[in-house]
């Protein structure tokens, strides 16, 4: 358990200063899977029925906000862009996963889960990298405001990486893991320098050596099936979520289910989505797919997978602004109502890892909440942020109207 949870837990701030009790009023409150006009009390760092002894209470006027559960984000890689914010330009993970923090909390983002390709790439996707988050990470977490956990995207042919990845497993060092493999992609089209110009660049090597290391790689493919197995089973016995990344047929997505990767991550094409649905699989899309108003690389369009109720989990996938935007458009374009849109990024994925903490606004749970504007022309606007019981941003102090 990190130091913020533990401090949470014993009602205390990271800083151990015990956390101030708050009273939102006047707002509009998700809660029970609908909006009511009611007055939400926070104590101790969780949603409470009362305020108990201590007089020092922080009130707040939500009149004209939503009250909402904070943002589970099951996949993020925003930082990618903090860390290597130009080609060839590198800033210390500290500074990055600092700055990501910023970022989390002006979206709403209460728990924010990194997801870190280790790939057989190397360079900034290498195992170099992969420790630097992770030992950044560990670092930084008694001085996070969100939540922060790592989501270890392991490219199955990166077979060099399975006897460290199960230690990290074992050390508990890591929140999540999901199974990803580029290499068929990768194989096909390694001739078009256009597709491949990113991932040599990306390598730190040249051309030539980057094919070498291709064909050297893929010699070992009938090694991967076994090293997926092996892994799933550390993971298992650890009691880690596991999810399957671009699953590309029914038949794949059951292959990893069976492994007990329940979570399917950005299945590839509707017919892998529907099997997916029909097992009851949580199915994960990305929020910009939703405001974009498709994918950007052919996959199902996210509203209309949510419209049929085969999309369960929303992600920041690259822009972590999408998160709170997403749910909105779609009420917007009356495709799912609020309520429900909500749960794409709130309560679905907290079911799906197992984080029965948060994810909803009930008594007993984890006071993470985001109070938002909606006025329409202009997009929906994060007036505050709550995690854990603690107020991490408010952009209008003029909603503070009683203290004492």
């Amino acid at each position: 358990m990190n130091i913020e949870a533990r401090n949470l837990t014993q009602g205390r701030s990271a800083e151990g200063r015990p956390l101030r009790p708050i009273r939102i009023v006047r707002g509009l409150v998700l809660t029970g899977g609908a909006f009511s006009s009611t007055d939400v009390t926070i104590a101790d760092g969780r949603i409470s029925d009362a305020l108990g002894a201590n007089p020092d209470v922080l009130t707040i006027d939500a009149h004209g906000l939503y009250i909402l559960p904070g943002i589970i984000d099951i996949h993020g890689d925003g930082f990618e862009r903090l860390i290597h914010p130009r080609p060839g330009v590198a800033v210390d993970p500290l500074t990055a996963l600092l700055e990501a923090d910023r970022q989390f909390i002006s979206n709403g983002i209460t728990t924010a889960y990194h997801s870190v390709t280790w790939s057989w790439e190397g360079g900034t996707r290498g195992a170099q990298a992969a420790l630097s988050i992770l030992e950044a990470m560990t670092a930084l977490r008694p001085h996070l405001l969100t939540d922060t956990r790592y989501h270890l995207r392991h490219e199955t042919f990166n077979l060099d990486a399975e006897h460290v990845i199960l230690d990290w497993i074992a050390e508990g060092r890591i929140d999540c893991l999901a199974f990803n493999d580029h290499m068929a992609g990768t194989i096909k089209q390694r001739h078009r320098p256009d597709k491949m110009a990113g991932m040599i660049t990306r390598s730190g090597l040249s051309e030539a050596e980057f094919h070498h290391l291709i064909e050297r790689v893929h010699a070992r493919s009938d090694e991967v099936p076994a090293s997926i197995a092996r892994l799933a089973a550390a993971a298992r016995r650890a009691g880690l979520p596991m999810l399957s990344h671009d699953d590309m047929t029914p038949q794949m997505r059951g292959w990893y289910r069976d492994l007990g990767c329940a979570i399917a991550e950005f299945p590839i094409n509707v017919e892998t989505t529907k099997a997916a649905a029909d097992a009851g699989d949580p199915i994960v899309f990305g929020a910009p797919n939703v405001i974009r108003g498709g994918s950007h690389t052919g996959c199902p369009s996210a509203a209309e997978m949510a419209a049929q109720r085969f999309c369960t989990i929303l992600a920041s996938d690259y822009y972590y602004p999408a998160l709170p935007l997403a749910p909105f458009r779609l009420s917007a374009q009356g495709i799912v109502p609020l309520a429900e849109a909500w749960g794409l990024v709130s309560s679905g994925p907290a079911h799906a890892l197992g984080l029965n903490d948060r994810g909803r606004i009930e008594t007993g749970l984890r006071a993470d909440l985001v109070l938002i504007e909606d006025r329409s022309p202009l997009p929906p606007r994060i007036v505050g942020t709550m995690i854990g019981g603690r107020l991490a941003c408010m952009g209008d102090a003029g909603r503070i109207i009683g203290s004492g």
